[in-house]
């Protein structure tokens, strides 16, 4: 078997640093105690790794001055989850977009079904960026908050959150982010963009495990409790506790998930996020230029490498985009993602909902030239095939 050639880094980056691998083991080993909990010497230097980790995430993403406002969860779906539910309340408006994946979706159809919430869903353009006006116009005297995914994980396109934030601010509601896609890859500055709430999760592109996510909330917003439980201290207290981290963290931590997080921040950060997004697109480029030559081969919205990141999407003229990615795994050991990408509004609106979707490639930060041509030649032999 040939080396797998791993092109699925949308979905999660594989492989990690070694940074990564080699902390999360020593620490697990030597620190894997409850923090928070106890005033043992392993258990405050376990707090501190965790402490630590808040304020790398909240300087790199400029939240604010207070570190212990970045809350860790599952995963971006499990965080954007505790955001909506615990902001939304009866005849509020909600403005998103078609862009977004069902980890916004999803908990927004859930409310506007039960017929909590009216939710207005903007379009994006034939490049695959949504118009800062047209989130203008959807907004209305009831609207509680705007939610935007900050990178399309589909189309790759990064989307004007800073002109989107200041409109908010204008208008007076709050901004939500989705970071999956954003944290990691690009730079980010939540004050500069008024974004109010920000969710990432850590298994992407900020090089950490799976199984750890997060927020950082701004000062002023209000988040209502949807969940309740332990959190080490204040036991006799009633109710679960107000103040953050607390407010929205529950139980004991995924410490492995927080260790893995806190090594891959750090080695992106040592690396420079966009000297690893620059060549990340180089890439891309490369890839989109070989790919747009062979016959029979349609991209969607990979007009040029600005405002971007490294995906590509698209179909081979006869072929199912499962059948592309089947034989991509099969006869060329390359890992694609294909399907609907749990973003079906993307779908529906480049018109591939019917077609199940698109084949989608995207780059990371170990990928190379030499995959990269690989895969090039790959998609050209099997669009040879077609009748």
């Amino acid at each position: 078997m040939s080396k797998l050639i791993y092109l699925d880094n949308s979905a999660t980056s594989f492989p990690k640093p070694d940074e990564v691998y080699n902390f999360m083991d020593s620490f697990y080993r030597t620190k894997g105690v409850s923090p928070g909990r106890s005033g043992f010497d392993a258990a405050l230097e376990t707090e501190e790794v965790v402490n630590n980790t808040r304020k790398m995430l909240t300087k790199l993403f400029n939240g604010g001055e207070d570190h212990n406002r970045l809350t860790f969860s599952y995963n971006a779906t499990d965080s954007l989850n505790l955001i909506i539910n615990g902001l939304v309340e009866k005849g509020d408006h909600v403005v998103t977009t078609m862009l977004e994946h069902n980890s916004v979706l999803r908990p927004l159809y859930v409310h506007e079904q039960s017929g909590l919430i009216e939710v207005t869903y903007v379009p994006f353009n034939m490049e695959g960026y949504v118009d800062p006006q047209d989130i203008k116009s959807a907004i209305k005297e009831n609207t509680k908050f705007v939610i935007v995914t900050h990178c399309s994980n589909v189309l790759g396109t990064i989307q004007p959150i800073t002109e989107i934030g200041k409109i908010c601010k204008d208008k007076g509601v709050l901004f939500v982010v989705d970071g999956s896609q954003g944290a990691g890859s690009v730079d980010i500055d939540m004050q500069a963009s008024n974004i109010d709430v920000y969710c990432f999760t850590g298994h992407k592109c900020l090089m950490g495990p799976t199984g750890i996510g997060g927020s950082y909330v701004r000062e002023g917003v209000t988040i209502k409790h949807t969940r309740a439980g332990g959190t080490g201290v204040r036991s006799a207290y009633k109710g679960h506790l107000e103040e953050y981290p607390y407010r929205l963290e529950y139980g004991t931590l995924n410490l492995l998930g927080v260790a893995g997080l806190y090594a891959g921040v750090k080695w992106i950060t040592k690396e420079g996020i966009m000297k690893i997004h620059e060549r990340e697109m180089d890439l891309w480029e490369r890839l989109c230029n070989g790919v747009k030559q062979i016959e029979g081969v349609t991209t969607y919205c990979a007009n040029g490498r600005e405002n971007k990141n490294p995906v590509l999407s698209f179909n081979i003229e006869g072929f199912e985009a499962g059948d592309v990615g089947t034989m991509l795994d099969v006869d060329y050991n390359i890992a694609v993602r294909t399907g609907l990408q749990c973003a079906p509004l993307v779908h529906v609106q480049i018109g591939t909902f019917d077609m199940h979707g698109t084949v989608r490639m995207s780059i990371g930060a170990f990928t190379t030239k030499e995959e990269v041509d690989t895969a090039i030649d790959a998609i050209k032999e099997i669009a040879s095939l077609r009748r």
